[in-house]
């Protein structure tokens, strides 16, 4: 159904509610915000470029904590550095709650360590964090496993003889396939016709989430999800990607194999089958079957996506590639593979890629939260179960803390000696208890695939450096690069 016909059967909904409820109620003493219509909320003070651009506007004239109706339901807005910590980080705790994504919901449903809440959450966290410290998250194996990953990358691009290719797919497979090697215990080729099904379901998946008609249907997603349409087939096809993980890694399915597992699933059947006597035990197969897909997007779309962005910036901005080719050529040198140890004597390359996170800005909106109890806020009472957006975007772009937040300028996180510096403001992985689980490997895989791919190929572009475009192809939940051409040229 198309779109237009959508909004037009919620506008008449909408007019009956109207007429049978009159104005909307709000619970404890919320922020102030744009007064809200009954069912539409504030759908009137939404900006047609999309959700970030009305909580800009709207921070302009509420400050940096206020209320706005999605539809029925009030959500609190955290906008700026201070906001978010003091929320997040000052009162982790009660800020702990997951909030859903309406066009993902029916998928995870509340499963998974992502999307889990209350003890679940707790259950599934720290199983997951244990597990993927055991396969080698935080140790040298998973260091390694990058490195070799690394190296098969490098292969590839010299087949491509510097021939122009669209980097999407080959940067979904790196990532996907460190995931991979902590979940399955293997690595798949890069041509492997299930693997690319399985990377392209997350790809679109993430563009939907990205795009404009997500956020139309976190607006009226109660009313819309009993229609047909695209957000509907693609659900339909990211629940078939659920059961193309079992192909891969089947038998484990039925027996966890050796007493010493060989990896995530393993582990997790190991644990299921320990308290399969208790009735109220999380884990199930349906947590494992979540939290298997939880991690394979957040650990391949994310990291993917930041790579994608990082070489199209370094095509526009070629003289500070050369700077890093320079800091490679000093540190590291030809003759030996990158290595994590490398990183703290590489300021310069470690800024570009700071940089790349905070200027990607990849969940611009951040991934909703909830508060898990009635929570005083600065002064003002915030009732159990209202969802929060922490908005990344106003902390990765706050004037206070860089000087030039919408230029890309590696020296925001230099000082005048040249050394890196910490910044309060950087929170692409978010902060607090929810911060992403995997930040220790994503941050490992973009300092070891930036500079191994820099070590050994130059870059280049059909289009010249100042007519290349960096304007996001779609900005909603995520954000997502214009799809680009580049070269990858042995040096």
């Amino acid at each position: 159904m198309e779109l237009s016909v959508l909004l037009l059967l919620a506008l008449v909904t909408g007019l009956v509610i109207l007429l049978a409820r009159g104005h909307p109620k709000a619970r404890g003493h919320l922020p102030p915000g744009p007064r809200p219509l009954p069912f539409f909320g504030n759908l009137l003070q939404m900006d047609r470029g999309g959700l970030l651009k009305s909580f800009q506007r709207l921070r302009d004239k509420y400050g940096d904590v206020f209320t706005v109706y999605l539809g029925p339901r009030p959500v609190v807005i955290l906008y700026g550095t201070e906001a978010i910590r003091e929320a997040l980080v000052d009162q982790a705790e009660a800020f702990s709650g997951r909030g859903k994504i309406a066009v993902v919901d029916q998928v995870f449903q509340g499963y998974g360590v992502v999307f889990a809440n209350g003890e679940r959450w707790k259950a599934l966290r720290r199983f997951s964090l244990a597990t993927m410290r055991d396969f080698g998250m935080g140790k040298r194996s998973v260091e390694e496993r990058i490195q070799e990953e690394a190296q098969c990358l490098v292969e590839e691009l010299r087949k491509s003889q510097g021939a122009l290719q669209d980097p999407t797919s080959i940067f979904h497979s790196i990532t996907a396939n460190i995931i991979c090697s902590i979940v399955f215990g293997k690595r798949f080729a890069y041509r492997d016709p299930d693997f690319l099904r399985l990377l392209d379901i997350f790809y679109q998946t993430f563009t939907l989430i990205s795009s404009f008609s997500s956020q139309v249907f976190e607006l009226f997603s109660d009313f819309l999800k009993y229609f047909p349409g695209r957000t509907q087939a693609n659900l339909q096809k990211h629940a078939g990607s659920q059961r193309l993980h079992w192909p891969q890694r089947g038998e484990a399915q039925g027996d966890p194999g050796p007493r010493r597992p060989r990896d995530f699933i393993d582990t997790y059947l190991l644990r299921m089958d320990k308290e399969k006597s208790h009735p109220n035990s999380e884990f199930h197969h349906q947590n494992l079957l979540n939290t298997v897909l939880s991690l394979f997007f957040a650990g391949t779309e994310t990291t993917s996506t930041t790579l994608r962005y990082g070489f199209l910036l370094m095509l526009k901005y070629p003289h500070i590639a050369e700077k890093v080719h320079k800091e490679i050529d000093q540190v590291i040198g030809s003759h030996r593979p990158p290595a994590l140890d490398d990183r703290a004597k590489m300021p310069y390359t470690d800024a570009v890629i700071h940089e790349i996170q905070r200027f990607g800005d990849l969940i611009p909106i951040g991934v909703p939260h909830v508060v898990i109890k009635d929570t005083n806020f600065r002064g003002y009472i915030i009732p159990k179960d209202t969802e929060v957006y922490p908005i990344l975007h106003s902390a990765l772009f706050d004037s206070r803390y860089f000087d030039t937040p919408d230029t890309f300028n590696p020296n925001h996180f230099l000082d005048a000696n040249g050394a890196l510096t910490k910044n309060e403001a950087f929170m692409p992985f978010s902060v607090g208890k929810r911060i992403c689980l995997g930040e220790g490997i994503a941050r490992a895989e973009l300092f070891l695939f930036f500079t191994t791919i820099l070590q050994n190929f130059s870059v280049a572009s059909p289009v010249a450096p100042e007519d290349i475009d960096l304007t996001p192809r779609e900005c909603g939940v995520g954000k997502l690069p214009p799809v680009y051409q580049i070269r990858f040229l042995s040096r």
